[in-house]
This record gives structure tokens, C-alpha cells and sequence, in this order.
């Protein structure tokens, strides 16, 4: 299978690995659906049917072009809301789902890398799979995991089929200035970061970034709207990667993220808030910068704490300003909160943010960020006035403990089934 994705075009290499997969396991019919970046809905960007003798049916591109149906060119990519579903259930819970119907069975299996839902593999089967076959499924969409993510650098197939919305020019910016992967779990900590754009970019960004001993991460808000608030985040996270990538401690990554901006950004009234972490893996300390930004929260035993830190200004305000650091020393079961001035002010004020905190305990910070984002969405969208993201860390401790990953997902720290 693998022979075949690096033989096949990057466009066409997930179709090459479904369609072998599809004939080993005399399928009906073989997709792929990619997560939406909105992360609330699957888009199926492959769809490969088999007549009975196990010989592809139709183009590797069939597919709906009704409604929810977009094409380009030869490819076509159709909308699948989460309904609570089993699509929906197996991303959420990291498990392959068979149901059967009229004599076939479906079967979905999450694609996950290091916790990150890259997407669904399903298969429709003319015979009901039994535990070794479900085994194997799940482990070559383990595979097209990594198939997905090495053939997307080639080409804008797998990004246009995840952008249901259109993207404007600022909106185009700060994507590239996000990670790769919003998730990422590791034997001591589980991240997730997740954000909610508004109507007209509001300039925040989140990124993270593991070394073998340290994990840094940063969440960041640069003044204004539009392209020119798109810019000036350009300025700031590009500034905080080169300063931590030479190998900088953070309060050096904040001196020269504030002068880039002060130097550069055009104006002495632009600025970035942010905040920057950069935890040790072995100890759980957490030392912290606040530039001006909304403190952390320190969710533990069920009560929300913001974590007192030092005052400094935001990025760029003040040429040669300097900044001051704290430190939290994180508990197994602790889980740390960054987030912007979107999930605080204006009509998001109105929600709760302790209660919904303490509500998602129990979600993997993937579902959590995205539960978050969509109790901001209620009580101040369904456009927002300004960008809402947030950084979730959970912390277990146990630094060098292998992770217990199946399928590219640790299933103790799956969220549990949406309720019926």
C-alpha cells in the first residue's frame, strides 16, 4: 500500500491506498473524508466504488455533486455535518464503528496522527467484519494518517477539500501561521489549540513546538482587524519561532518578538499580546511570559484558577521594554488554559467560561477546545465581533513513559460517546 501512495501522484495517492485496501477486503465501496478546518463536519474528497468482482467500479473521484457538493475540475468534495452519528462517535472516541444496513456493512475508522483527527476512513463491506479485519482496518487508516499528511505538502488538493468557507486574504495569513497539527499528545501532556475566526481577521494565532525535554508554546493577539492585524501577527510568531528555534529562553523570545514589532509593524500603536510557555517535561514546572495578555487558567480538582503572573507590556508597545517571568508547577491531572480576548469581551462576556471550563473536564482537549468554541459561538455568533482561540494542556506527568496509542490514538484519553 505504501509502494502504491509513493508510485501514484500526491493527488491521487490516499485513492491509490483505499483502492488496495478496498480490493484486500473485497469492499463494495472505499472513502475518505477529511476533517472541515471549521471542525464540525467531515468532507468526503474520495470515493471509490468496486462491482462484485472486486474490480474499481467508477472513478476514483465518483461522488455527490448534489447538494453540500463542490467540484474542481476532476475532484469533488461533499459536505458531511456531525449529526452525533457514528462518523461523528468514531472521531470522537478514537474507535472504529460498524453498522449493518440491508446486507452490507459500514465501517468507519478514524485517520489520527499523534491524536490530531485527520479525517475518516470508510468501507462498506458485503460480509460483516470480524475483530481481525476491523484490526487491520484500523491500522491502515493509520496509515493513510501519514500518507495524508506526506502528500499534502505537494499539493492544495487536501486543503481545498477541508475549506467549506472561502478564505480572504488575511484569513489566508493566518492560517499559515498556525501549526501543522492543532493536536498533539505525548506520554506527559495532551495539547490542543482551536480558533474561532471572526468576521474580519482579528489577528490571533497559537502555536506550540516539542523539544526532548521542553514543550514551548505561545497564544497571541495582534492589534486591529484585516490584513494589517494579519501582518503584524506575521511579525510577532515569526519572531518568537526564530528566537526559540536558535535556542532562546523565553524572556529573550520576548525581547526580540517586541522589537521586531516595535521596528517593523509600521506604527507606535501597533502591538501583539501574548503569552508564552515553555514547560518542563520532566518536573511539570511551567514558566510563563503575559505581555499584556488575559492571565492562563489553571483548571484543578474542578475549580478554575487564573495563574498570577507578572505584568508586562504587549509586544511592541514600548521599544525596549522589559519582561518578567513566572511559574506554575503543574499536577498530574492539571490542565492549563490560554486564551484571547474573543472568549472574554464584547457578547462573549455573557458566557460563563468557569462553568463551561469545569463542564469539559472530562473531554479530550480536542473536543473540549471545540465545545468552547462552539458555547462562544451561541452566545455571541453566529459572526464574531473578534477572533476566539484558545490552548488547551493537559498534564499526567511520567515524562519519558511511552504513550499507549492504537491506531494513532491513546484510547484512555478518548472523550466518551455523545450522549443519545
Amino acid at each position: 500500500m505504501l509502494a502504491a501512495a509513493e508510485d501514484a501522484s500526491p493527488v491521487d495517492a490516499v485513492e491509490a491506498v483505499t483502492r488496495e485496501l478496498g480490493r484486500a477486503l473485497h469492499a463494495r465501496s472505499v472513502s475518505f473524508l477529511i476533517a472541515d478546518l471549521g471542525g464540525r463536519a467531515l468532507v468526503r474528497l474520495a470515493h471509490i466504488p468496486f462491482d462484485p468482482s472486486g474490480v474499481s467500479a467508477g472513478g476514483a473521484r465518483d461522488g455527490d455533486d448534489g447538494a453540500g457538493s463542490r467540484r474542481r475540475g476532476d475532484d469533488v468534495a461533499t459536505l458531511v455535518p456531525f449529526d452525533g452519528g457514528p462518523q461523528e462517535q468514531a472521531l470522537r472516541m478514537q474507535a472504529v464503528k460498524v453498522r449493518a444496513d440491508a446486507g452490507t456493512w459500514t465501517v468507519w475508522a478514524p485517520v489520527t496522527e499523534r491524536g490530531e483527527a485527520v479525517g475518516l476512513l470508510e468501507l462498506v463491506l458485503p460480509e460483516e467484519p470480524d475483530r481481525r479485519d476491523l484490526a487491520e482496518i484500523s491500522r491502515i487508516a493509520h496509515v493513510l494518517g501519514f500518507v495524508v499528511i506526506a502528500n499534502r505538502r505537494h499539493t492544495d488538493l487536501f486543503e481545498w477539500g477541508q475549506r467549506t468557507t472561502p478564505f480572504n486574504l488575511s484569513a489566508e495569513i493566518q492560517r499559515r501561521l498556525l501549526p501543522a497539527a492543532f493536536t498533539c499528545e505525548a506520554g506527559a501532556f495532551t495539547l490542543s489549540g482551536w480558533l474561532e475566526p471572526a468576521a474580519s481577521i482579528g489577528g490571533d494565532t497559537f502555536d506550540y513546538s516539542l523539544a526532548r525535554h521542553l514543550l514551548h508554546f505561545s497564544v497571541t493577539d495582534a492589534m486591529g482587524h484585516g490584513v494589517a492585524s494579519a501582518l503584524t501577527a506575521t511579525l510577532g510568531v515569526s519572531s518568537l519561532r526564530n528566537s526559540r528555534r536558535r535556542g532562546h529562553d523565553l524572556i529573550a523570545q520576548a525581547d526580540a518578538a517586541n522589537a521586531a514589532v516595535a521596528e517593523h509593524a509600521g506604527t507606535k500603536s501597533t502591538f501583539v499580546t501574548a503569552v508564552l510557555g515553555r514547560l518542563d517535561l520532566p518536573t511539570g514546572a511551567c514558566e510563563l511570559v503575559n505581555a499584556g495578555h488575559l492571565p492562563p487558567l489553571l483548571v484543578r480538582d474542578g475549580a478554575v484558577h487564573p495563574v498570577q503572573l507578572p505584568r508586562n507590556f504587549p509586544l511592541g508597545m514600548v521599544a525596549g521594554a522589559t519582561f518578567s517571568a513566572g511559574t506554575v508547577t503543574l499536577v498530574p491531572g492539571d490542565r492549563l488554559v490560554i486564551l484571547t480576548d474573543g472568549m472574554r469581551e464584547r457578547r462573549a462576556a455573557r458566557l460563563d467560561l468557569d462553568a463551561e471550563l469545569r463542564a469539559v473536564t472530562a473531554l479530550h482537549p480536542r473536543e473540549a477546545a471545540r465545545t468552547l468554541a462552539d458555547a462562544v459561538l451561541r452566545v455571541a455568533g453566529p459572526t464574531l465581533a473578534d477572533d476566539a482561540t484558545l490552548l488547551i494542556v493537559d498534564w499526567y506527568g511520567g515524562h519519558g513513559r511511552p504513550r499507549r496509542s492504537i491506531g494513532g490514538a491513546d484510547p484512555a484519553r478518548a472523550s466518551a460517546a455523545l450522549p443519545d
